[in-house]
């Protein structure tokens, strides 16, 4: 188990208020420091999945305090390890999911909300390499473009934001969203005028239906970038699988666009929509089932109505598509 350091500035007087809190069972170190004009810095270890409830108990304690912050840092390693009976203690009413802390998903997860250049720059790279592998039938060039691009970040910050009831938050994931898709259609209709290439080819055709294993994909992929970011993990291959579900089908409706087929493009587009739609309905559910939640009970309320709502809207738009799907209707 992973641990984090937790550094508190409170009042002199407040310090001691701190071995009151609930969460404070689960502390495996502390560290108290004088920083004068009557502050403190306190610092706290504990283990990654027990800092979520140790920072909702400072804030709902100190938070209307002057001079109050806190801050949390990841710990790589500690001399000498924490006891046997230390990490035991905070294994007793551990829960069934292991996390990291809100905050750091929160930070983490809205980082790829933003439309910056870099972003801009990585999605126009990323749908010229994905459309030159998908006219050269080459699998390697389009794994390639999957690595560039930046399509991970705003669809598990919607499935945040939606999980959270950040309205905020919501609207800038679909802008970015929105932006990113804009500019691939775009950069993709240009390649495709620019070039001759044949719309046979099997990477381009291939992505003009929907099948099972494509709604599978793009649900597994939906999850597994959630569960990289609640763990802590590194999520630049996990972004690599909602880029597979998402890049290549967009690109490839652009091309055949711009090459006149719009049987074909109505296709890839549907499989583009059943992507977007598989991977924030699996995001969703994962982070809920993660046990990520607002801190305050009226906000939980908010998200929990917000939640159900979304999951039912995206249940009723993949029944939707599923529908067309097996009757064979273009859309």
């Amino acid at each position: 188990m992973s641990l984090r350091l937790i550094e508190i500035i409170v009042s002199g007087e407040s310090a001691a208020a701190i071995n009151g809190l609930p969460s404070v069972e689960h502390v495996l170190g502390r560290w108290d420091t004088e920083l004068g004009d009557g502050q403190r810095m306190v610092r706290i270890l504990v283990n990654s999945d027990k800092a979520e409830a140790m920072l909702d108990d400072l804030e709902g304690r100190f938070s209307t305090q002057p001079g109050f912050r806190v801050m949390l840092l990841p710990v790589e390693a500690t001399l000498p390890r924490p006891s046997d009976s230390a990490t035991d203690k905070t294994k007793n009413n551990a829960r069934l999911q292991s996390r990291i802390s809100r905050e750091e998903i929160y930070n983490d997860v809205t980082q790829g909300a933003n439309v910056s250049r870099v972003y801009l720059a990585q999605v126009v790279i990323a749908t010229v390499v994905a459309a030159v592998g998908l006219m050269r039938d080459d699998n390697a060039v389009i794994i390639g473009a999957m690595v560039i691009a930046p399509l991970l970040g705003p669809n598990m910050s919607l499935c945040l934001a939606t999980t959270l009831g950040d309205t905020k938050l919501a609207i800038e994931s679909l802008k970015a969203n929105a932006v990113g898709l804009a500019v691939a259609l775009c950069v993709s209709l240009v390649v495709g005028l620019l070039f001759t290439y044949d719309t046979d080819i099997p990477s381009i055709r291939s992505r003009t239906n929907v099948s099972g294993g494509d709604i599978l994909l793009a649900l597994a992929s939906g999850c597994a970038g959630v569960l990289a970011f609640t763990s802590g993990a590194p999520s630049a291959l996990i972004g690599v699988m909602v880029a597979v579900a998402l890049l290549p089908p967009f690109v490839v409706f652009g091309l055949l666009l711009a090459s006149g087929d719009y049987v074909a493009a109505r296709g890839a587009l549907m499989l583009v929509s059943t992507n977007v739609i598989c991977v924030n309905l699996s995001g969703v559910l994962t982070f809920v089932v993660q046990g990520l939640r607002p801190r305050t009970w009226w906000e939980a309320e908010r998200a929990k109505k917000g939640t159900r709502i979304a999951v039912l809207t995206w249940l009723a738009l993949l029944l939707v598509l599923a529908v067309l799907i097996y009757n064979g209707t273009d859309v």
